[in-house]
């Protein structure tokens, strides 16, 4: 198993290992953005337009040239972008900044938020603009126009859930950056070490270096050998 480094990362310089890379839950949310991009600009592109009778082209979305440059403005990012953070999931591995990994984290957030919210919007939109439409002749790019409804719908999903991650990823790294530099000693009974390489093998309070040895108590011969040599002292 990798482990883990800043903001949900692997260490820097890890071995590059295609198996995990493709199991990663960013990287699956980005094809599939990436799937669904193709889908919605591909059909309005392809079938989103029809020519009236003096010839010009008018949009399918009730003649409203706006949404359908909408559909595929939003997808044709979408498509570029989801290619954009497949590559930079590749290179988050190789970051060995903390600085760099938290602009990434914080820039694929505001990014997949956005457009979680911008294809929100199409949605809403391109739906609107349909049901009021007059059918095409001959029912010329009805399922177009519908696929391109739906996949719109789907891709808020797979945006927002991009952005939750990201979150996820952003918090991790803030939770790391302010943790303690050391840990509760079990053995302690609930307390820190003055330093975090400190020990104290007796586990307790040890007398000082220099500290005196207590009085020993004396003898009764020692007492009297005392008392004759202080009367000799003072007859002398």
């Amino acid at each position: 198993m990798m482990e883990e480094g800043a903001y949900g990362g692997g260490k820097a310089g890890a071995p590059f290992d295609p198996l995990a890379f493709v199991q990663r839950p960013q990287v699956i949310l980005r094809a599939v953005t990436w799937f669904f991009s193709i889908i919605v600009f591909g059909c309005i592109s392809s079938q989103g337009w029809t020519k009236d009778a003096k010839g010009k082209e008018t949009c399918l979305y009730n003649g409203d040239s706006n949404a359908c440059n909408y559909g595929v403005g939003i997808s044709v990012i979408a498509f570029m972008a989801s290619i954009g953070f497949i590559v930079g999931e590749y290179l988050f591995e190789q970051m060995s900044s903390v600085k760099t990994r938290k602009r990434y984290v914080m820039g694929d957030m505001g990014f997949s938020a956005l457009w979680a919210f911008l294809y929100f919007i199409g949605f809403c939109y391109l739906t609107n603009q349909w049901s009021n439409a007059d059918d095409p002749p001959g029912g010329y790019g009805v399922n177009n126009m519908q696929a391109a409804i739906t996949f719109s719908f789907f891709a808020i999903f797979p945006w927002a859930a991009a952005a939750y991650l990201a979150f996820l990823r952003y918090k991790q790294g803030a939770d790391q950056a302010f943790a303690p530099s050391y840990e509760a000693d079990p053995t302690n009974m609930g307390g820190y070490n003055s330093y975090p390489d400190a020990t104290d093998p007796d586990g307790g309070y040890s007398q000082p270096p220099f500290g005196g040895q207590p009085a020993q108590p004396q003898t009764g011969m020692e007492n009297v050998a005392d008392m004759g040599n202080m009367g000799y002292q003072s007859q002398a």
